[in-house]
C-alpha cells in the first residue's frame, strides 16, 4: 500500500485551510498529524477519506488518483477505514450489527459471506469486543463504544486506517488503552495508519512518524523518535515542553505568547512568526519551505 498527497491545497471561499501538502505513507507505517484546532488536521483527513476534493494538488492510492484534477472515487469505493472521534450508534443494534454495517457496501459486495463472517470474527476478536457483541450501545462505557468504531473499520479490510482524534474525548486511562490497542492491531494487521491528534502525549509512543502542522501547512516532519528527542521547530519545542517527563532535569515548559491567528488572516510570511521567540525580520516577510530530508523542518533558524 502506497498513499501519495502531492502539493495539496484546500481554499474554503477566502480561506486556505491548507498550503501545498506534501506525504507519502507506507505499508504498515503510523503517521501521525499533530497540531492546534483550525490547523488543517481534519480537512487534510477528509481530503484523504474523500469527502471533500482539493482546490489543487492529488491524491493517489497505489499509484492510482482517487481525488484531485477534477477526478474523485466516491468513498464507497476506497480501501480505506475511518474511525471518529465520534460518530452515530444505532440503540437498537447490537455491537455485532454495528460491525457489519460497513461490509453492506458496494465494495464489498464480491466477498462471499463466509469471508465477510470471517472479517467480523477477526474484528471483534481484535477490539475484545467478543463478551459485549450481542450488547446494545447503551450498555457500554464510552471507550467500548469507541471500539465499536475500531472495529467497524477493521471490519472492511483496508490498507489504510484514518482516525480523527479518536480519544480526545475519553479519559485519560481510557486514552491508553485505545492506543495500545491500535498498536496491537497494526502488529496483526499490518495496516497503515494516518492519526490526527492535538495532544503530543497521546502519540508519541505509538508513531512510526510525525508530522506537525501549523495554519494550514506543515512545519515539521521527521521519524517520531527524533521529532520527540530532538524537536527542531520552535512549535514543536513548545508542544513538548508540556508534555511531563521523567528526568527531564527540571526543563521549563515553553510558554508561547498570543493565540493562535486566524485562519480568516493568517500573518505574512511565516505564520508562527508572531508567537516565536526566534522570529526575526526576515520571517515576517519570507515564507520558510519544509525542506528535505527524513527529518525536515520549516523554519529559517531552527
Amino acid at each position: 500500500m502506497s498513499l501519495h498527497i502531492q502539493q495539496v491545497t484546500k481554499t474554503f471561499s477566502k480561506t486556505q485551510a491548507l498550503k501545498e501538502i506534501n506525504l507519502d505513507i507506507r505499508d504498515s507505517e503510523f503517521v501521525a498529524i499533530l497540531g492546534p484546532s483550525g490547523c488543517g488536521k481534519t480537512t487534510l483527513l477528509r481530503i484523504v477519506g474523500g469527502f471533500i476534493e482539493p482546490t489543487s494538488g492529488i491524491v493517489r492510492l497505489n499509484d492510482q488518483i482517487y481525488s484531485g484534477q477534477g477526478h474523485m472515487v466516491p468513498v464507497e469505493k476506497r480501501d480505506l477505514g475511518m474511525v471518529f472521534q465520534s460518530f452515530a450508534l444505532w440503540p437498537h443494534m447490537t455491537v455485532r450489527q454495528h460491525i457489519e454495517f460497513p461490509l453492506k457496501s458496494p465494495r464489498h459486495s464480491g466477498m462471499s459471506s463466509e469471508e465477510k463472517k470471517a472479517a467480523i470474527e477477526q474484528a471483534v476478536s481484535c477490539t475484545g469486543l467478543k463478551p459485549y457483541e450481542n450488547r446494545l450501545p447503551g450498555e457500554l462505557s464510552g471507550g467500548q463504544r469507541q471500539r465499536i468504531g475500531i472495529a467497524r473499520a477493521l471490519a472492511a479490510e483496508p490498507e489504510l486506517i484514518i482516525a480523527d482524534e479518536p480519544v480526545s474525548a475519553l479519559d485519560v486511562s481510557v486514552q491508553a488503552q485505545i492506543i495500545n490497542l491500535l498498536k496491537d492491531i497494526q502488529s496483526k494487521t499490518g495496516a497503515a495508519f494516518l492519526f490526527i491528534a492535538h495532544d503530543l502525549a497521546v502519540v508519541e509512543h505509538i508513531s512510526s512518524r510525525i508530522l506537525v502542522m501549523y495554519l494550514g501547512r506543515i512545519v515539521e516532519s521527521g521519524p517520531a523518535r527524533e521529532v520527540c528527542g530532538a524537536p527542531r521547530h520552535p512549535y514543536t519545542k513548545a508542544l513538548l515542553s508540556a508534555v511531563p517527563r521523567i528526568g527531564s532535569d527540571g526543563k521549563k515548559r515553553i510558554i508561547l505568547e498570543g493565540d493562535v491567528p486566524s485562519p480568516l488572516s493568517p500573518p505574512s510570511g511565516c505564520h508562527f512568526h508572531p508567537r516565536c521567540p526566534l522570529a526575526q525580520e526576515r520571517c515576517r516577510c519570507e515564507t520558510p519551505e519544509l525542506g528535505e530530508g527524513s527529518h525536515s523542518c520549516a523554519c529559517f533558524f531552527a
